[in-house]
């Protein structure tokens, strides 16, 4: 239950409380360049989903095998031509260079299969896969991820890894349909000469993302809803304890309200 607790919050923080475009503002070209309808808009933000979803299952492999300190297929090799068994390798510096292309590659393999075996789909995508390439969201994902894997205290797995790159990519597609149903409102709206194209775009996106900022503070609130903590707290325990602790010392009520009446009683018969 915790593990399904913790993949619901990765989900919802990835996809709304710190979405990708809108909080670390990363992927700002195609959220600008290709939110002028909504049509074209879905259709970049569906390509953004499924190709960062590849790129992050090959970079969590290639972090998690190779390229993190104590990998087990690099350490494997290291100590088979070193002969010293306690050698490990960290080959981490070379994860932008990795990363970038592994995404062009996976780009190219997607424009590829889909090009051969899906016609129609690869002519709805039209230019959106190649423009995918230079798209710096998706690379964010893949080195977010690693922060994640190459970590002693927590080692990602690849499930964890796979829903923040998907919602991500869900992310993605909801800031971006949400600026294009704007921008397509703002055509018909008498905006000042000055303000007219990249400049009313960008105040409506800055007015987008301080709109996300109300989500700050959700995942805490919906952790505890999900994993509510059973435990007692020391303050519930405490009274208990003390009051057992002072029992043995004190007088019970009864005896001293007798011990009072005795006294009242032998004071009123005396002469």
């Amino acid at each position: 239950m915790e593990h399904i607790a913790e993949l619901i919050l990765i989900a919802i923080g990835a996809a709304i409380i710190t979405n990708f475009v809108l909080t670390y503002f990363v992927g700002i070209c195609p959220f600008i360049g290709v939110s002028r309808r909504v049509d074209m808009a879905f259709g970049m933000g569906c390509a953004v989903t499924f190709v960062i979803s590849i790129a992050a299952l090959l970079s969590w492999t290639f972090t998690y095998f190779i390229l993190r300190e104590g990998a087990p297929l690099t350490t494997w090799i290291v100590r088979s031509v070193t002969g010293d068994p306690a050698v490990t390798l960290d080959l981490t510096i070379l994860s932008y260079i990795v990363y970038i292309f592994v995404i062009a590659s996976s780009v190219q393999l997607v424009e590829m299969y889909v090009r051969k075996f899906h016609p129609p789909l690869y002519k709805s995508f039209g230019v959106f896969l190649p423009l995918i390439t230079t798209n710096c969201a998706i690379l964010f994902a893949c080195l977010k991820i690693m922060a994640y894997v190459i970590d002693p205290k927590e080692v990602w797995g690849l499930d964890k890894a796979l829903v923040l790159a998907v919602f991500g990519g869900v992310g993605f597609t909801l800031a971006i349909v949400i600026m294009a149903g704007i921008r397509e409102e703002l055509d018909h709206c008498d905006v000042p000469p000055p303000m007219r194209g990249a400049g009313i775009t960008l105040v409506v996106a800055g007015i987008l993302a301080m709109a996300f900022l109300g989500f700050g503070g959700v995942d805490g609130n919906l952790k505890k809803l999900i994993s509510p903590d059973t435990r007692p707290t020391a303050a519930a325990t405490q009274p208990a304890d003390a009051e057992t602790a002072r029992a043995p010392d004190a007088e019970p009520a009864g005896v001293a309200l007798a011990g009072r009446a005795d006294d009242a009683l032998s004071e009123t018969t005396e002469p």
